[in-house]
């Protein structure tokens, strides 16, 4: 645990660091795409676990713009990684994710790019484009990190190819902190309905599918609460069917609005993430977020996502800063090449 700061630390202290990153992370940007180095063929972002989540709403605003653009699970491809002529982004908040760093060097050179928080790392050594965003202390199950790399990600996808990053992303670090005190009873009832709980379905739709990822995830890590994550539409071909005893945290809007409708009619628990406005019941909580760009509901989606597992952990007695397997084969050493 030595380096991390406790996760109720990185979650009170979140705002105030993103309001130190993203003016970083803009001129970074700014700088890559004035040398033209952010253009051509769109950008393929590999990357393990809450890394490759971060990227879900990037690549959707390239598609939306007509930009090809894909991610990747490092370690679930065969290498080389067949990305052609693309850019690489290589995602790794400690720059030394074993995977990801194997996949990186497996491409070309002048098509490895980075986005990592450890600039001084093995993934940042080998890059030839790289994007770090300051060494922010984070937490072991990722916080603050993890909507840095998000954010990191967002600005490529809006510089790319002539684009520019939104003006409204200063304004963020305060909407996080507005927002949290905003939606805290929401999230409170929230947390009420997984008492009990045998697990948690995470469903979003488009861009926030890498929500509902990075929640599974956390559930997982922080809670300890068996959990799965689908796109809305793959929930809806099937994996629906086995609703349970537990709770369905659904991310999204209109169509996600008529699936709380359908589970909650059927007598099953839903948490609802959303910007548009929706009905609350016994059955279904609604925490509701301001209107935002897409990439940006991203992160406040993370942000509502981290409060709601602490309380859920906080309820099941959990200590969060204890996890109950550690493994010495996904990082490298500092330094070391895979």
């Amino acid at each position: 645990m030595n380096g991390y700061i406790s996760f109720a630390t990185a979650r009170r202290s979140q705002a105030d660091r993103l309001a130190t990153a993203i003016p970083y992370l803009r001129d970074q940007i700014g700088a890559l795409r004035e040398a033209d180095g952010l253009r051509g063929r769109g950008p393929v972002f590999t990357g393990i676990g809450a890394s490759l989540a971060a990227a879900a709403g990037g690549v959707w605003h390239l598609r939306d713009r007509g930009i090809d653009s894909w991610r990747l699970a490092a370690g679930d491809n065969p290498t080389p990684l067949p990305a052609g002529e693309s850019l690489v982004f290589g995602i790794s908040q400690s720059g030394r994710s074993t995977e990801t760093l194997a996949a990186l060097e497996s491409v070309r050179p002048d098509l490895r790019a980075a986005i990592v928080n450890k600039a001084d790392s093995p993934i940042g050594h080998v890059a030839e484009v790289l994007v770090d965003f300051g060494d922010i202390p984070d937490s072991y199950a990722s916080t603050v990190g993890y909507t840095a790399t998000a954010i990191a990600v967002s600005f490529v996808a809006e510089a790319w190819d002539g684009g520019a990053i939104d003006d409204s992303w200063s304004g963020i670090p305060d909407v996080i902190t507005d927002l949290r005190a905003r939606v805290a009873d929401s999230v409170a009832r929230s947390v009420g309905f997984f008492a009990g709980a045998s697990g948690a379905d995470f469903a979003a739709t488009g861009p926030s599918v890498g929500s509902a990822e990075v929640g599974a995830l956390l559930f997982r890590e922080v809670a300890r609460v068996p959990t799965a994550a689908f796109g809305t539409r793959q929930y809806l071909h099937g994996s629906m069917e086995s609703a349970g005893d537990g709770v369905h945290v659904l991310i999204g809007s209109e169509r996600e609005a008529g699936v709380a409708e359908s589970l909650s009619r059927a007598g099953h628990k839903v948490v609802f993430v959303t910007d548009i406005p929706a009905d609350e019941s016994d059955l279904v909580s609604v925490v509701r977020l301001p209107d935002v760009t897409t990439t940006q509901r991203t992160v406040l989606e993370a942000v509502v996502l981290q409060d709601l597992v602490e309380g859920v952990a906080l309820q099941r007695g959990v200590d969060i800063e204890e996890f109950v397997f550690y493994h010495d084969d996904t990082k490298v050493a500092s330094g070391e090449s895979a």
